[in-house]
């Protein structure tokens, strides 16, 4: 653990140095600014750790996380999909809105899960993580996000007055703890108004044989193989660019 959190820090003291404002990923919207108190929020957030460290392909690729989700995914063919990082500030780290993963990057299979490494001890007071217990079950939600207007990106979120986050349940977590949860779960995050940050890896995985039904969230190295095999993966040359399976 000690080595993947001196190179997190010292990925992210590097970009920062380069270009603060371009790590800022907090959601924006009038229900933010609610769930927030009306508070200036931030959260720094790095895509595609494995592109910057060997560190990181490590993690991805370490044989016990990869029993687990085979165990936990019923297959051995599995793929990546992509990995991020987000980093809360003390006193004002930003909050997220319940969500399903879905709305990002819808698959017909549903197979898609989510890999949260906790880098730091995690409460609701810094900022960790909530959800709400068997909520995959119900399928994909009606989508209530907002887009913005300047950027483009889009913020996807559920009903926040049926779904609020005060009415999901905390998880507590130890440095170098992981969960794993469907993409489908109902999941957020509390506002970090604490005096310590909250750092965390994700890695999004899924099985070979389920596809995108939507043509987004491109990410590097995504489909690389994890684990098994991967028969749908386009083996053409006039093809030979592609980012797409062929199912």
């Amino acid at each position: 653990m000690n080595e993947i959190s001196d190179a997190y820090n010292e990925l992210f003291e590097r970009k920062h140095r380069e270009n603060l404002a371009g790590l800022e990923s907090s959601w924006i919207g009038d229900d933010m600014k609610k769930i927030a108190g009306y508070i200036d929020y931030t959260v720094k957030s790095i895509h595609a750790l494995q592109m910057h460290s060997a560190v990181f392909t490590r993690v991805i690729t370490h044989p016990n996380l990869l029993d687990a989700l085979e165990d936990i995914m019923d297959t051995e063919d599995i793929v990546l999909h992509h990995t991020k990082a987000h980093v809360k500030p003390p006193e004002k780290g930003a909050p997220y809105l319940m969500h399903q993963d879905y709305h990002y990057f819808p698959h017909k299979k549903h197979t898609m899960l989510a890999v949260f490494l906790h880098l730091d001890d995690t409460t609701p007071e810094n900022g960790g993580l909530a959800v709400y217990p068997g909520s995959h079950k119900l399928g994909p939600l009606k989508d209530y996000g907002v887009t913005d207007e300047k950027t483009g990106d889009s913020y996807h979120y559920v009903n926040p007055e049926k779904y609020p986050l005060s009415k999901a349940e905390p998880v507590l977590a130890k440095k170098g703890e992981i969960i794993v949860f469907s993409y489908l779960l109902l999941h957020g995050s509390y506002l970090n108004l604490s005096d310590r940050s909250r750092r965390m890896f994700l890695i999004q995985v899924r099985a070979a044989d389920d596809e995108p039904t939507e043509d987004v969230h491109k990410s590097p190295c995504q489909g690389l193989v994890l684990r098994g095999n991967n028969i749908y993966r386009e083996a053409t040359m006039a093809n030979r660019f592609t980012t797409m399976d062929k199912h």
